[in-house]
């Protein structure tokens, strides 16, 4: 491990990088000691000039703003409260033009692909007819809808909002980590990072030549009318369904409805008659032509699926069906970003597209073949095992951090229920620098795009850097520990 040393400093603080180590990981800043990478040079230079005073004060700015506009997650489970304001690291982290280019390509690829198989799988099925993806792995997906079977969604668009997480693996190169499909979050936290970040580095951002993300809320609006019934004209009504207050992504739900200019509702505010779903207003009755839904499959229709469910609209899968509303994303959805299909998807993007992947997958192993299960089993002290259908880092084993009692309960679980569960190598993600404790230092991070498919598919500049804020920690979840910074796609 090396330590990166600070040219500046003065008797009054300690220099910012004192604390700075390089390891085995990527290191976004460096490429070695004491010399940046070209995309950083101007950054580096700024936090040398700038006492942990100031940066201590910008940071506190950046946490006020936060709290004042009510930018919170909730943990479940907590005692001690569930409601937090959500960490905010103050240094951006910094893409390159060309970085950015793969990425766009990549994700393209990936989620153009993911579509036909989703329509695919609920019409035809020929991949799993050609074998190319088991039959009993999609059947057995607890996200995958028979009652979806022959039904015509608007465009052929099954996932009109995504969120895929990528990884810098040790070369600095993307991996797709996972692929988020149902309802995937976030996206308000990288609009409001890019807010605070303009007020607490105003002069920095506008002299780097940063490529916007302020169109986002236009771009998904435009996505969602999109979907709309054709017959329903160009100025379709569309609304936000939210579980409401108590959801963890209550927060996002409100901002990003405000940012679109439509209503957001919940499941008690619509109903449906003669397969046409309305609003109740103050005004009566208002018909609605697309739902931008945050709720899972199994709540939307208590008719449908869950009958104790309370969140949802009962006859609402009977107005989808009939045609008459749209839904972002399709019921049925989950089933393409179960993580054990996701082991699978380079094959579904050489089936459908006769292309080899832009961005990699990371290596799985399948633990319903027993001769993968028995590897995993062996090595679970050097692995990584996620239950399939989890997210938020929960149903997770990171081996070498974990304990012989914590690798005992997950081999049994992994006995009791092998499809339940996939493994990975443990990743050595690409580090960042953050500021801690008056100290730049390097913490490990991810990064979540967001990608939205419409009439053509649209992904914003930037996305989701999440970090892992707890010292040698690889866990980024906000629900772990971990919390997030803006991120820079330059222009050159």
């Amino acid at each position: 491990m090396t330590e990166v040393s600070s040219p500046s400093g003065s008797m009054d603080f300690p220099p910012p990088f004192t604390q700075y180590q390089l390891d085995g990981a990527y290191d976004e800043l460096f490429e070695e000691s004491n010399v940046p990478r070209g995309q950083y040079h101007a950054l580096y230079k700024r936090l040398l000039e700038l006492p942990p005073e100031e940066l201590q004060r910008r940071q506190q700015a950046a946490d006020a703003s936060f709290l004042h506009q009510g930018i919170t997650f909730t943990v479940y489970g907590r005692e001690e409260g569930t409601e937090r304001i959500f960490p905010y690291d103050l240094l951006p982290r910094i893409l390159t033009n060309a970085e950015w280019k793969t990425v766009e390509q990549g994700l393209t690829q990936r989620i153009t692909a993911l579509n036909k198989f989703l329509h695919d799988l609920y019409h035809d099925a020929h991949i799993l007819a050609d074998g190319i993806v088991p039959r009993e792995l999609v059947y057995s997906c607890k996200h995958y809808r028979r009652e979806m079977r022959g039904i015509q969604v608007p465009r052929d668009i099954y996932i009109s909002v995504v969120g895929s997480d990528l990884v810098r693996v040790d070369d600095g190169s993307f991996a797709v980590l996972e692929d988020n499909l149902r309802v995937p979050s976030g996206v308000s936290y990288m609009l409001a990072n890019r807010q605070v970040m303009k007020r607490v580095f105003p002069h920095l951002f506008g002299n780097y030549g940063v490529r916007s993300i302020d169109h986002y809320g236009q771009a998904i609006l435009s996505t969602l009318r999109s979907l709309a019934p054709t017959h329903r004209g160009s100025d379709p009504t569309i609304v936000l369904l939210t579980p409401g207050v108590y959801n963890s992504a209550y927060f996002e739900h409100a901002f990003l409805a405000q940012l679109m200019g439509i209503e957001l509702v919940e499941g008690r505010d619509l109903l449906v008659h003669n397969n046409v779903v309305y609003m109740r207003t103050t005004a009566g009755l208002q018909r609605v032509d697309v739902i931008y839904r945050r709720i899972d499959d199994d709540f939307i229709d208590p008719l449908a699926f869950r009958p104790d469910s309370v969140l949802g609209v009962p006859g609402l899968f009977n107005a989808y069906r009939a045609g008459n509303v749209a839904l972002g994303n399709a019921i049925g959805t989950g089933v393409a970003d179960d993580k054990a299909i996701y082991a699978y998807v380079p094959a579904i993007i050489r089936y459908y597209l006769n292309e080899d992947p832009i961005i990699p997958n990371v290596e799985t192993y399948l633990l319903d073949d027993e001769k993968q299960r028995n590897h995993v089993i062996d090595r679970l002290d050097k692995l990584v095992v996620k239950a399939v259908g989890e997210s938020g880092g929960y149903g997770m084993l990171i081996g070498p951090h974990s304990t012989a009692e914590e690798r005992e309960k997950f081999k049994q679980l992994i006995l009791a229920n092998p499809r339940n569960y996939i493994a990975q190598p443990t990743l050595n993600l690409s580090r960042a620098p953050c500021f801690i404790d008056r100290q730049v230092e390097a913490r490990h991070v991810d990064l979540r795009p967001y990608i939205l498919y419409g009439k053509r598919v649209t992904i914003v500049p930037g996305g989701l850097t999440r970090v892992a804020l707890k010292r040698g920690s690889l866990v980024v979840n906000s629900s772990q520990g971990g919390g997030s910074k803006d991120t820079w796609v330059l222009y050159e």
